[in-house]
């Protein structure tokens, strides 16, 4: 007999060799028809793997995020088959589940594929699928598995195999085809119900573009025709909020291929905005207790190669600069934290000038692959609001809660109330990922799980995420459309005072290594605008929106009264213009509307003579006749019930 735990910490005994499928009709029927995944001490395995010895177990159905992982991952198998019987000669390579369903990247050679070819494809796939299929895994010897796919003349699978240890691999089985594949599967295809082919692309075999270009196929799938519907709908609603049609539309940035790729270029809307958000921050840190500082946009090869960056991320950066002198180089700066190392070094410092706080928003280059590039999630220079606290031991408990309270307040004056926290920690499998001391690692790693815990966060450990100094918090926030999305970043970093060579004098009269805290509440602020505006729709907070009335006169001789009403509205600090072109009312409002402009206040001779205004809201809701003021006074407490003030 073996026990198993479950996750509520009940034990029961089992027979050895049985199974999850076991376990889980041991349990409830109607669960063990549910369940299509499971990990087992830590491992991910299938449902009908026997289990051998004691162990944890945890039973996944299409609810949790490793269910639908197994389920998409067991897809792309569906899939690839469809894609070897439709396209005879394809060469298969990786084919991952990720957040919305899975890809499979192939070697077409001669054929090609595009949108014409999907529905040939989805009902492929469904045929095979229906013939509910099981998904069988078994271990093959490195020799036999090089012979197959050297048969097949696939390199790309050869490639695989090579750098695989003997006695590690596997194959999984399911109708005719084969795969090289490390598991977590459902059990069968029949599970597998409705199947979208979403769109293809190219991408280069292992992300290198030395290397042979594949076409990657995108797909998604359900175990309900009824959640297809549903995501294909969200889809189209994403296409509608998409940041680079809205920022098209707003006139807030654009990209210029004479400039550069990834390199955006903010139109005047687009810099208001950034402006007032960097405002908004900076008033909250300096409540906070920062200190702004600025650093150049290049630094010397040698400060990255001091800080790791240049070991860690060199090969991805852009490349040095050389000088006229000799053997001098510089690169453009991938990270502000090495130049504010140096700014704390400038000078002594005692445990009583600690903690020091400096904030910069501060613009970093990274050589993001073409392909990779997107909008402004995903660009080539982008500016991090970020900032550093060197501090005492002593102190890194309420620096970090601190950091966490001022995150808290930003992500809740922009509307992102959805969210949990993620500590993402060292993965102790791959120590050469890292850079410092097994004993600063646990120290640092112990320090944010207490200070999430403190903080009431609902929270989750990530193993294998942590940055290569230090662990992190991220806030893992979810968007209008429940998309979930990485904003702000704390990081605890033991690390790079030493390689820095930081020191405070203790009140022993003793130099002591002081511990940094690296933050960045928006993360960029070009991917923070560009979250914002898909989370919002271009709606943004009242606060922040670029203009937020426009003042439509009914006809030409209105317009010296909508003067007098814009100028009020100048002078309490309201964001407006006058649309005095010669329109109709009505096709001012529509423009108004499709401009996101929150308020229009229509003025004619009724308004005139009464010295009000005519509010209507965007949307459509009609405020009716007000004065100035008082509309002055709806904006304002609009404003301060979003805006609260920093810590009360």
């Amino acid at each position: 007999m073996i026990k198993i735990t479950l996750p509520d910490g009940t034990v029961k005994e089992f027979a050895k060799g049985s199974t999850p499928i076991d376990v889980a009709k041991s349990i409830s029927e109607g669960l063990a028809r549910n369940v299509i995944s499971a990990q087992f001490n830590g491992n991910t395995v299938e449902t009908v793997t026997p289990l051998e010895e004691d162990g944890s177990l945890v039973l996944y159905t299409w609810n949790d995020k490793e269910g639908k992982k197994a389920f998409w991952h067991s897809t792309s198998h569906i899939v690839a088959q469809a894609l070897e019987e439709l396209y005879p000669g394809a060469k298969l390579t990786i084919g991952p589940a990720i957040e919305n369903g899975f890809y499979y990247d192939v070697d077409f050679g001669e054929h090609t594929v595009s949108d014409k070819d999907f529905q040939k494809i989805e009902q492929r796939a469904l045929e095979i699928a229906r013939g509910k299929h099981d998904f069988k895994m078994r271990a093959v010897t490195k020799e036999d598995a090089l012979s197959l796919y050297k048969k097949q003349g696939n390199e790309f699978k050869v490639e695989l195999i090579e750098n695989l240890e003997d006695g590690t691999i596997t194959f999984c089985d399911h109708d005719t085809f084969t795969d090289l594949c490390r598991g977590g599967h459902i059990p069968n295809t029949g599970i597998v119900k409705t199947i979208k082919i979403l769109s293809v692309a190219g991408a280069y075999w292992r992300g290198d573009e030395k290397n042979p270009q594949l076409t990657r196929v995108y797909g998604i799938s359900f175990p309900k025709q009824k959640d297809l519907t549903e995501y294909l709908e969200l889809l189209e609603e994403a296409k509608k909020r998409d940041h680079r049609k809205l920022g098209k539309e707003l006139e807030l940035f654009t990209f210029s291929q004479k400039v550069g790729q990834g390199l955006p270029l903010w139109l005047p809307k687009g810099a208001a905005l950034r402006e007032r958000l960097e405002n908004f921050l900076k008033k909250a840190q300096k409540k906070a207790g920062y200190e702004m500082v600025v650093t150049p946009h290049i630094g010397q090869k040698e400060l990255y190669v001091t800080s790791g960056h240049y070991e860690k991320y060199g090969a991805d950066s852009f490349q040095p600069i050389h000088t006229p002198k000799d053997d001098e180089e510089f690169l453009l700066k991938p990270m502000n934290c090495p130049h504010h190392c140096e700014i704390f070094n400038h000078k002594p410092f005692s445990y009583r000038d600690l903690p020091k706080r400096y904030a910069e928003f501060g613009t970093v280059y990274r050589y993001e692959q073409s392909g990779e590039l997107h909008g402004l999630t995903r660009v080539r220079g982008f500016t991090q609001d970020d900032a550093h606290i060197f501090c005492t031991p002593d102190q890194v408990d309420q620096e970090f809660k601190n950091v966490i309270d001022l995150s808290l307040y930003v992500l809740g004056s922009l509307g992102f109330e959805n969210f949990t926290a993620q500590v993402s920690v060292r993965d102790p499998k791959t120590p050469e990922k890292y850079i410092g001391t097994v004993e600063n690692w646990e120290k640092a790693e112990n320090a944010i799980i207490n200070a999430a815990k403190e903080k009431g966060l609902d929270y989750v450990i990530e193993e294998g995420e942590a940055a290569f100094y230090g662990p992190k918090l991220d806030f893992m926030v979810k968007d209008a459309l429940g998309r979930q999305w990485q904003l702000g970043t704390i990081q605890v970093d033991y690390t790079l005072p030493e390689r820095f060579d930081l020191t405070y004098k203790g009140s022993d009269n003793e130099l002591h290594r002081p511990i940094m805290i690296h933050r960045a509440p928006f993360g960029s602020m070009e991917r923070f605008i560009a979250l914002l505006l898909e989370h919002t729709g271009g709606n943004f907070p009242l606060w922040l929106i670029p203009d937020q009335a426009i003042v439509l006169p009914v006809s030409e001789k209105h317009e010296k009264y909508a003067e007098k009403v814009l100028k009020s509205l100048e002078n309490n600090e309201i964001r407006a213009l006058i649309d005095d072109r010669n329109e109709t009312v009505g096709k001012k409002i529509r423009e108004a509307e499709m401009n996101k402009i929150p308020f229009m206040l229509i003025v004619g001779e009724n308004e005139e003579e009464a010295n009000t205004i005519s509010v209507r809201k965007h949307g459509g809701d009609d405020l009716g006749s007000i004065t100035v003021d008082a509309f002055v006074d709806l904006v304002t407490k609009e404003i301060n019930s979003t805006l609260k003030s920093f810590l009360n």
